[in-house]
C-alpha cells in the first residue's frame, strides 16, 4: 500500500453509512503526516499524565469524556500533560460530537503541526466507521487474473487460462440477469482476517469487458446499472480448463476443494470445458449449491449417507433370508 496521510483520510469518498463527515479545524501544516496503523486510541489516560504504553502512532479520538477533562485542565491552567501529549508523533486528533477544543489546545496543536479534525458523529459510531475504513485501506491485497460476477447473491470468481472462455461465460451470466463486478484483473482484499472482498483493480475499466472478435464493451451501457456492482465478497471459485480425457473429474462432489487466497480458504470447483457443455448454467447450479451448503445442506453428503443406509438395509435383508433358509 502507498503512503496514507491525514489528507488522504479527509479526501476519502465514502457514502451513506460509511461517511466519516470530517473537517479540518487546525494544524493544517501537518496534513501530510502519515497514518501507519489502522487503529484508534482514546487518550484519556495520556491527558491525565499516564504515558506508559501510549499509542502515540495511532489516530487519537477525543469524545465528551476527554473534552470534559480538557476543560478541567483549562480551568486549572494546567497544560503540562497536553504539551507532553504533542511531543509524540501523533497522526491527528479527532473531536467527535462537533466538539470545539479550547484555544490553548489549538495553539499547542499548531505549534506541534498536529492536525485537529472534527466530526459531528458520536464517538462510538465514528470509531466504527473509521475502523471499517482503515481496515479496508490497510487490508492485505492481491491481484488475480479472472472475472468476478455475482450469481444468485454468491460472489463467483471465474479463473482459467487465457482464451478458455471466462469473459464469454460471464457475459452469458449477465445476459441471464446476474451482475458483473470486474473483468480481467480482480483486486482481492482480506478484510477482518476471514473475508475476501473482490473489486476492480482499475476503477476506470472495472465495468468493461473484452470479448475476442468484438472488442471492449461497456456492461452498464448495454445491460443497465442493474447489471453491475462495485465490490463483492468472493465465496466460490470456478476454475475453467480445457477438457482432458485422461483426467478423472469429480462426479460426486463429496470432496471439499479449497483455494487459499491471502490466508482465507475459498471453495473451488473445477469445470472442464468442451463443445456442448452449458458452462453458465453449471455455474448457476454451483452457486445455488454453495448457498445450500451455507445453510447447512450438503446434497452430495446426503446422497452418500442414503446410499450407505440402502446398502446396510440390503445386507440386513440378505442376512435375514439366509438365516431363514437355514432353519
Amino acid at each position: 500500500m502507498d503512503k496514507f496521510t491525514v489528507l488522504d483520510l479527509l479526501d476519502l469518498e465514502l457514502k451513506e453509512q460509511n461517511d466519516l463527515r470530517l473537517s479540518c479545524i487546525g494544524g493544517r501544516p501537518g496534513l501530510e503526516r502519515e497514518i501507519v496503523v489502522p487503529d484508534i486510541n482514546r487518550p484519556g489516560l495520556a491527558l491525565s499524565g499516564f504515558f506508559d504504553n501510549f499509542g502515540g502512532q495511532r489516530v487519537q479520538l477525543l469524545g465528551r469524556g476527554e473534552y470534559a477533562y480538557l476543560q478541567k485542565l483549562e480551568g486549572e491552567n494546567n497544560y503540562d500533560t497536553i504539551r507532553e501529549f504533542f511531543t509524540y508523533s501523533i497522526p491527528c486528533c479527532i473531536f467527535s460530537h462537533s466538539l470545539q477544543p479550547h484555544p490553548r489546545f489549538m495553539e499547542l496543536a499548531e505549534e506541534a503541526e498536529c492536525p485537529v479534525l472534527q466530526t459531528d458523529l458520536n464517538s462510538s459510531e465514528f470509531a466504527t466507521r473509521l475502523n471499517r475504513a482503515l481496515g479496508n485501506i490497510f487490508a492485505p491485497t492481491r491481484i488475480i487474473h479472472g472475472v468476478l460476477v455475482e450469481v444468485f447473491g454468491i460472489g463467483v470468481l471465474i479463473t482459467g487460462n487465457s482464451g478458455v472462455g471466462k469473459s464469454e461465460t460471464a457475459l452469458e451470466l449477465i445476459e441471464r440477469g446476474h451482475r458483473l463486478i470486474t473483468d480481467d484483473s480482480v483486486e482481492m482484499k482480506c478484510v477482518s482476517g476471514s473475508i475476501i472482498i473482490g473489486s476492480a483493480a482499475n476503477a476506470v475499466t472495472g465495468h468493461h469487458m473484452e470479448i475476442r472478435g468484438l472488442g471492449i464493451i461497456n456492461i452498464s451501457h448495454l445491460f443497465g446499472v442493474g447489471a453491475i456492482r462495485d465490490q463483492k465478497q468472493v465465496q466460490l471459485i470456478v476454475d475453467l480448463e480445457e477438457w482432458d480425457s485422461s483426467k478423472v473429474y469429480d462426479r460426486l462432489g463429496t470432496g471439499d476443494n479449497i483455494t487459499e487466497i491471502l490466508g482465507v480458504g475459498i471453495p473451488t470447483v473445477t469445470l472442464p470445458v468442451k463443445p456442448g457443455r452449458n458452462v453458465p448454467i453449471i455455474i448457476e447450479t454451483a452457486a445455488m449449491n454453495e448457498r445450500l451448503k451455507k445453510m447447512g445442506y450438503y446434497s452430495a453428503r446426503e446422497f452418500n449417507q442414503n446410499i450407505l443406509k440402502w446398502l446396510e438395509s440390503e445386507n440386513a435383508r440378505a442376512l435375514y433370508f439366509q438365516k431363514k433358509d437355514i432353519f
